[in-house]
């Protein structure tokens, strides 16, 4: 199912290296609602659902999640950041106590939706934190494929709410495929 590839799923480019931002940043690499809590949830919430495109659409997600990860990554070691470990600003270890867990879909999908409502708002909080207008960039780029993800999850809730059909849910990965088209 994963694919690594070599190219970067949005180039990082810095104005100049600021370690203060970039330790803000290891938030996202490692904190509580981080790119790899996020990539860790969705991928664990998919080995318990039948539902097949909502298996998939958590699985795609999860992997973007992680090329997310990625991103942080790159851009804290051209700020000039800490070495990446699994800690957070406060210096607590990542854990899997950070990752919510639930077997009700239904549950499961609407804490999907409050954890990217809650990475957006971290991301936007630290958009004024930096006059980079890179790290602006890509901080963007990342509310958005965020809100990408909550529209979906809300979307694939909808549907298991109202017995959605084979068809309709085959829309929500054609939708994300979508909104890949407009980086190319």
């Amino acid at each position: 199912m994963f694919n690594y590839h070599k190219r970067l799923f949005y180039p990082i480019h810095v104005e100049r290296e600021d370690p203060a931002f970039a330790k803000v940043l290891t938030e996202h690499y490692s904190g509580i609602d981080s790119e790899l809590s996020s990539a860790l949830q969705y991928f664990n919430q998919r080995s318990n659902i039948l539902n097949r495109h909502i298996r998939e659409l958590l699985g795609i997600i999860s992997a973007e999640e992680f090329g997310h990860m990625e991103l942080i990554s790159v851009a804290i070691n051209k700020l000039g950041g800490p070495p990446l470990t699994l800690v957070n600003t406060q210096g607590a270890l990542w854990g899997i106590t950070q990752i919510n867990q639930s077997l009700d879909v239904i549950k499961m999908l609407q804490m999907d939706i409050q954890t990217e409502t809650r990475v957006i708002r971290l991301y936007q909080q630290q958009l004024k934190l930096t006059d980079d207008l890179n790290m602006k960039k890509m901080i963007r780029f990342l509310i958005t494929r965020g809100e990408v993800h909550k529209y979906l999850f809300k979307k694939a809730q909808k549907l298991l709410r109202e017995n959605g059909s084979p068809e309709e849910f085959n829309e929500l990965i054609y939708d994300y495929k979508m909104s890949l088209q407009v980086l190319k």
